[in-house]
C-alpha cells in the first residue's frame, strides 16, 4: 500500500480524542465512529493486500435484471434476481446503495425460491430525483412504495421486508404505516437498534468527516473501504464501493451523497423505531453484528418471544456485505420456518445450532 493510501485512512484515536463530549468523555463518539465496525487491517498485512485485484465487479454477476423505474420526475435504479417465489424486498443503509445486496441476493437465491428486488433509495446509487437531499422517512416510506407498486402492481405473492441500518428503520416504518398493499410475510432488521443508533447520532457527523473527501480512482476507493474495516469482504466491496461514489472530474471521485447534508432527518429515522417494530403483526428476525446492543423494550420483546434474535459473529456494521452467506442462510431459514418460502434441493431449513454469542447473551440477560 503506498504512502497516500495510508494517509487516506481516518485516525479515529485522534478524532475520538478531538471530539470527546465533556459528560461522557468517547463514550458516544465511540459507538458513533467504530459502531459495528472492526479494527482498520495492520499494516503489516499491507504487502499482500496491494497484489490484490481491487478492480470493479459489475452487478451482472449478482442480479439479472437492471431497471429503471419512473416515479413522476424521479427514476429509481432497480437491481432485481428470480423469477418465481416470495419477494424478499431489500432496503439498504445511508450512503450504500442497492448493490450492497449484491452477494446476499446470489447466496439467497441459491437457497430458497425466490425474488429478489433492491432499489438504490433516493439520493444513493443510480437513482435520480428531483430533491436528492430530502431523506425523510415519510418521502423514504412513499418511494418504497411505489417503487414496489411499479414493479409488481397488485401480487398475492409473500413479502419479506429486509432492510440494513437506515433501511431497517425503513422497512418498519413502512409496514407499521401498511403502505403497502402487499401480503407482507415477514420483517428482517439489520444491526439498527432505536437505542444505540439514537446515542450515535452525536457523533456521526465526525465519524463522515474523518473519511476522506475524494479518491483518484475506483480501486483506490474500493482498497480503502477494505483498509479502512468498513467492508471485510473483498467481493463486496469491489462490486457496492464503486456505487457510493461518482467521478466530478478526471482522477477525482467523491462521495455519491453528502449525509452531512441530511442530517435533520436522521433522528426522524430512529425515533420510535423499538416500539413500532414490536408492533409490527408479522413475523420478525432482529440482525446483530455484535451482543449487548438491545435497548430496554426490545430485551422486553426478546424475553417475551415477540421476535427472533440472530448474532452473526466477526462482522462489521455491513452485515450482509461481511457475511453473506451466513445472513443468507439465517433468512433462508426465517422464510421457510414462516412457511412464506420454500428450501431448494440442497438447503436444509432446520435449525441450526445456537451461536455462542446468543447463548452468553441470554445467560446475563434472562437468568
Amino acid at each position: 500500500m503506498s504512502d497516500d493510501e495510508i494517509d487516506m485512512r481516518p485516525d479515529l484515536h485522534t478524532v475520538m480524542q478531538n471530539h470527546a463530549t465533556p459528560h461522557r468523555p468517547n463514550d458516544l463518539l465511540r459507538q458513533a465512529v467504530t459502531h459495528g465496525r472492526p479494527p482498520p487491517i495492520p499494516s503489516s498485512s499491507s504487502a499482500g493486500s496491494k497484489k490484490r485485484d481491487m478492480s470493479e465487479l459489475p452487478w451482472s454477476d449478482f442480479f439479472s435484471e437492471k431497471r429503471e423505474v419512473n416515479i413522476g420526475d424521479d427514476v429509481f435504479n432497480v437491481y432485481m434476481k428470480g423469477d418465481e417465489g416470495p419477494i424478499f424486498y431489500l432496503l439498504h443503509g445511508g450512503g450504500y446503495s442497492g448493490l450492497t445486496w449484491a452477494c446476499f441476493a446470489k447466496e439467497l437465491t441459491t437457497l430458497v425460491t425466490c425474488r429478489v428486488i433492491a432499489p438504490d433509495l433516493r439520493g444513493h446509487g443510480e437513482t435520480r430525483c428531483a430533491d436528492e437531499h430530502d431523506l425523510s422517512k415519510e418521502t423514504q416510506v412513499k418511494d418504497i412504495t411505489a417503487i414496489f407498486n411499479n414493479v409488481y402492481g397488485k401480487t398475492d405473492l409473500p413479502v419479506c421486508l429486509v432492510g440494513h441500518s437506515m433501511g431497517g428503520a425503513l422497512a418498519v416504518h413502512t409496514l407499521n404505516a401498511k403502505a403497502l398493499s402487499a401480503n407482507v410475510a415477514g420483517l428482517v432488521v439489520i444491526d439498527v437498534v432505536e437505542g444505540s443508533a439514537m446515542e450515535a447520532l452525536g457523533g456521526m457527523v465526525h465519524f463522515l468527516h474523518s473519511r476522506p473527501s475524494s479518491f483518484d480512482s475506483i480501486d483506490k476507493a474500493i482498497r480503502w473501504c477494505l483498509s479502512s474495516g468498513t467492508a471485510k469482504n473483498p467481493t463486496a466491496a469491489r462490486v457496492s464501493m464503486p456505487s457510493q461514489v461518482r467521478e466530478v472530474s478526471k482522477n477525482e471521485y467523491t462521495w455519491r451523497i453528502d449525509l452531512t447534508t441530511t442530517e435533520q432527518y436522521w433522528k426522524g429515522w430512529f425515533e420510535g423505531l423499538s416500539n413500532e417494530f414490536l408492533g409490527c403483526p408479522v413475523p420478525k428476525l432482529l440482525v446483530l453484528a455484535g451482543v449487548d446492543r438491545l435497548d430496554k423494550d426490545l430485551t422486553i420483546g426478546q424475553m417475551q418471544g415477540k421476535f427472533q434474535t440472530c448474532v452473526l459473529p466477526k462482522v462489521g456494521h455491513c452485515v450482509q456485505e461481511d457475511s453473506p452467506d451466513k445472513l443468507a442462510d439465517e433468512i433462508g431459514r426465517f422464510g421457510c420456518r414462516h412457511r412464506f418460502a420454500q428450501p431448494n434441493l440442497k438447503f436444509s431449513p432446520l435449525a441450526s445450532p445456537p451461536d455462542p454469542a446468543i447463548l452468553a447473551y441470554e445467560r446475563r440477560h434472562h437468568n
